[in-house]
């Protein structure tokens, strides 16, 4: 509890004119505002820009935060937001491969020495890769429960959605988080047989 009233303090003094203070809260915040949006964008060019939108919205919004959730709930619903009109713009403004680029890129990546090969070993790399795969709405949810140790109802509050409602989608995203880990993992059995 001690970081929520520290959190409060902060919000109180950047809104009595302190607003340097607000980059303490930028500090605090600014990993997992970084992570979350890394879900959602899956490169980190996207996710950086995500990332600073949200922390310029919030610094805007920041008298609206109404202090009924913590800080940090309300956060992560500026992100969720963020990335979802981000990512339904960037959708809109892209334009098609060329088949021919997109098959020789393809044919180079299988090929030298790949430097992420000693990454990829350790668990925790297969387990961002799977959640890479999800979609967003699953990354998001098994992000805010087991990164951000947030409740059932502090992710219901960020995804406008009710506690029961989480808690399936929950349930869901992490039978499809086991499926995407046995697909990556059967490849990692095959090598070490």
């Amino acid at each position: 509890m001690q970081q929520e009233e520290t959190d409060l303090a902060i919000i109180t003094a950047v809104l009595a004119g302190d607003t340097a203070s607000y980059s303490v809260l930028v500090k605090r915040h600014q990993r997992f505002v970084f992570t979350l949006a890394l879900r959602f964008a899956k490169n980190r060019e996207d996710a950086e820009e995500i990332a600073q939108d949200c922390f310029v919205k919030a610094y805007r919004a920041l008298g609206t935060f109404k202090q009924t959730s913590k800080f940090s709930t309300w956060l992560y619903t500026i992100v969720y937001t963020t990335a979802m009109t981000f990512l339904r713009k960037k959708r809109l403004d892209t334009q098609s491969i060329n088949d021919d680029e997109h098959v020789l890129q393809i044919a180079n990546s299988g090929t030298g020495f790949d430097a992420d090969q000693i990454e990829k070993k350790s668990s925790h790399a297969y387990l961002n890769q799977a959640i890479d795969l999800l979609l967003p709405d699953d990354a998001a949810i098994i992000t805010l429960f087991y990164k951000g140790e947030q409740s059932l109802e502090e992710i219901g509050q960020a995804l406008n959605m009710e506690p029961n409602t989480i808690k399936v989608k929950l349930h869901r995203a992490r039978l499809r988080l086991k499926e995407k880990l046995q697909y990556l993992l059967k490849d990692e059995v095959k090598e070490l047989i």
